[in-house]
């Protein structure tokens, strides 16, 4: 019986372990968890027991653990977040993980097990804010930074210098009196909530899904390989650990070693607090669970550490963590309530975002209605119906988000959601990019996404246009008074009277308003354009550089990357859903209307309005295109119509039965609108049974066109979505 026993045992312990590695992997390598970190703790506990049951000596190490070889009694196996991309680096001291609880029980015992050690009635502590951030240890000798390196797997770590150099609180240097000839300071790096909320606010205004919280942010952010990229997103770090020393007893107590940070200009937690006893450690416990709402940082617990030093050098360390500290974590605010239903944003972009519309609930101290939903894939992951009872969590403190269903209250009559196939706005058919969890809609001109990029035009951070709020553009745009940017400097004061509630005094101010955004800084412009990559911090960059539309419009691709703060993929952010570019030439290369623009591979449009030094190219794509084709194998003609989605859509063919998937598509030269043969792409069918063609071209990644009859034959190629402003 006892084998039998041992043996189910040791299969579900194998499970768990399983499982942990895939929540590592997911929380600490991708930065996308798929649960809370209390469902976590609690897979680790229950991890814990299980192995101290089978194992109770810890005689057997975990497969896949990795040991330091110095110090065979430490073993480490969670939490490992290195990347191969980055340079490893061995910690001088272990980076362990804390012991946790989320029971005040638990804490007292922590406190007696060390008195029992220690043979003392009461033991001073301190009491820390548990960061909800990634962990990084700095490394000085003789007061200069070596190196900033992740916790990794808590003996080895990635070097992340360069991606944290950029942090202005952060000293490079200690130019002080007396201090240790080697240090590791431990700390988190973080992000603020209203960079946070910042960033997502960009996303949500792209159609990109949305970060979860900070902590997947930053964790992001740090590991990003181009240090520029991690330069524009405002990253925070504050210290409090402390790891090797040399001398090893310079500091002789953990409240000494924060004084000490303070005096070399290191940012330190704002709250730390001394303590000679468990019950006061307790009542600072319950004050910080008050205070932390108030911190810019996320705060998901609190530290207690014993304050003397040598008393943690003697209290030692388990294989896992030290005995002398531990983390108590405060409970996250959830609520039970029910959803009732849920719709779909479009965003400026096309992106479909499900929203989870819910019975009004407290939570963390706002009335809560609506929660997001991300994407179809978390749908279906959580297995969430209309109707049921749900979760609701607000993930970092800031957006509410429905973490499970509470399936034992589940009625039977639920059914399975389905994602829509078609746009809720405009009924044009859904498609999804290889590699992206997001649908879109591929209509450019959908009415929410021209309200969304108005919107977005319009905004604080961009003209900074007043009274063209949401209800003024969403009448605006269904009364077809603005169907582009454009559009928005031809209103005139009589016209905004026929608006709902628009009086003569708002209409004048609107108007004025509007004229008054002409005169804005060029870089408001540029971000204002919704531009793939370009975003308020790049187009800064970019004005820097251009003072002018004209200027920015005859800048070549090696112009882009020469700049600081502009990756080449700014030069070369091709999509499927940019329907028409800019190219660094025009009347003075011999650029004419009309001409044929192809890429190594095949069409890719023609030229659609020429200045002096830049030509538009409208895609093949484009709503607008219409391009006379024949069928190479069948040799039947045709038209091949642009529907703004990525492949065009075939028309006008006499002998459907005679087409055959992948057949190849040449132009054919009718209407003397291309010249005959150019390859456009190959024949497919989508679910609706129409026929359409997937370009040969890459417009994932347009880097150089050529112009067929010019006297400039390859031109470099820069992507940027501009339709309508080209004269702005």
């Amino acid at each position: 019986m006892s084998g039998s026993s041992d043996s189910s045992k040791n299969k579900k312990l194998a499970e768990l372990r399983e499982e942990l590695r895939r929540h590592d992997e997911l929380y600490y390598r991708q930065a996308r968890p798929e649960i809370s970190d209390q469902e976590y703790d609690r897979l680790k506990k229950d991890f814990d027991v299980l192995q101290s049951e089978l194992d109770p000596l810890g005689l057997f190490a975990e497969e896949g653990i990795i040991k330091k070889p110095e110090d065979s009694s430490i073993t480490l196996s969670v939490g490992d977040d290195r990347l191969d991309e980055f340079e490893p680096h061995t910690h001088a001291e272990v980076m362990l993980s804390l012991d946790n609880t989320y029971d005040q029980t638990e804490f007292f015992d922590f406190d007696k097990r060390l008195k029992k050690i220690f043979e003392q009635e009461n033991l001073n502590y301190v009491v820390e804010p548990k960061i909800d951030g990634v962990a990084v240890s700095l490394t000085y000798k003789d007061g200069a930074l070596l190196h900033a390196v992740t916790r990794g797997n808590g003996v080895q770590g990635d070097i992340i210098t360069q991606n944290i150099l950029h942090l202005d609180e952060l000293p490079t240097s200690i130019s002080s009196d007396g201090i240790p000839s080697f240090i590791e300071i431990r700390g988190e790096i973080f992000m603020e909530h209203q960079e946070f909320l910042r960033i997502n606010q960009e996303r949500e205004f792209a159609g990109e899904p949305l970060y979860a919280n900070p902590r997947n942010l930053a964790a992001g952010t740090v590991k990003l390989l181009d240090p520029k990229e991690a330069r524009r997103r405002k990253l925070k770090i504050v210290l409090y650990g402390l790891g090797a020393c040399e001398p090893r007893t310079f500091f002789d107590t953990q409240t000494i070693f924060h004084e000490s940070l303070k005096k070399w200009g290191f940012p330190t937690v704002e709250f730390v607090k001394s303590v000679s006893s468990a019950e006061q450690a307790w009542e600072q416990i319950c004050e910080l669970d008050q205070l932390r709402h108030g911190f810019s940082y996320p705060t998901d617990g609190a530290v207690i550490k014993l304050d003397s030093r040598d008393g943690q050098r003697v209290a030692g360390h388990t294989s896992k963590a030290p005995r002398w500290a531990i983390a108590y974590k405060f409970e996250s605010e959830r609520q039970v309530t029910i959803l009732n239903d849920i719709v779909f944003q479009v965003g400026r972009t096309g992106a479909i975002t499900p929203v989870a519309c819910l019975e009004p609930v407290q939570l963390a101290g706002t009335l809560v209605s609506r929660a997001s939903l991300h994407n179809a894939d978390e749908i279906e992951r959580k297995d969430i119906r209309i109707g049921d009872h749900v979760v609701v969590e607000k993930a970092g403190e800031i957006i509410p988000q429905v973490i499970e269903v509470v399936t034992e209250k589940r009625s039977s009559e639920l059914s399975r959601f389905q994602f829509p196939d078609v746009c809720p706005t405009c009924q044009t058919l859904l498609i999804r990019m290889e590699g992206e969890a997001v649908w879109r809609c591929p209509n450019h001109n959908c009415a929410d996404q021209l309200k969304g990029r108005i919107e977005y035009f319009a905004s604080r951070g961009c003209l900074d246009i007043d009274s063209l709020g949401e209800a003024v553009v969403s009448q605006l745009v269904e009364l077809k008074m603005v169907t582009n940017l454009d559009d928005l400097y031809r209103l005139n004061a009589s016209e905004l009277l026929k608006l709902e509630g628009c009086a003569e005094k708002s209409a004048n101010n609107l108007v004025e308003s509007i004229r008054k955004s002409r005169t804005q800084d060029f870089w408001r412009i540029l971000c204002g354009l919704g531009i793939k990559h370009i975003g308020t911090s790049a187009s800064k960059d970019l004005a820097r550089y251009f003072y002018n539309w004209r200027e920015l419009s005859s800048a070549t691709k090696d112009d882009f990357i020469s700049i600081e703060g502009i990756g080449e993929i700014m030069a070369d952010s091709g999509s499927p859903f940019y329907q028409s570019g800019l190219i660094n030439i025009g009347l003075k290369d011999g650029i004419k209307n009309g001409s044929a623009a192809v890429d190594g591979l095949g069409l890719v449009g023609r030229i659609s309005g020429v200045g002096q030094k830049v030509a538009r190219v409208l895609f093949i794509t484009d709503i607008s295109s219409a391009i006379p084709i024949k069928i190479k194998r069948s040799n039947q003609k045709g038209l091949m119509i642009g529907d703004n989605s990525p492949w065009p859509l075939l028309e006008f063919v006499e002998e459907k039965g005679l087409i055959n998937i992948g057949d190849r598509v040449f132009t054919s030269g009718d209407g003397n609108v291309f010249p005959s043969d150019i390859l456009i792409g190959t024949i497919l069918i989508d679910n609706k049974k129409k026929l359409r063609v997937k370009p040969v071209a890459n417009f994932e990644s347009l880097e150089f066109l050529r112009i067929l009859n010019t006297k400039k034959i390859v031109v470099d190629w820069t992507e940027t979505d501009l339709v309508g402003m080209e004269n702005f």
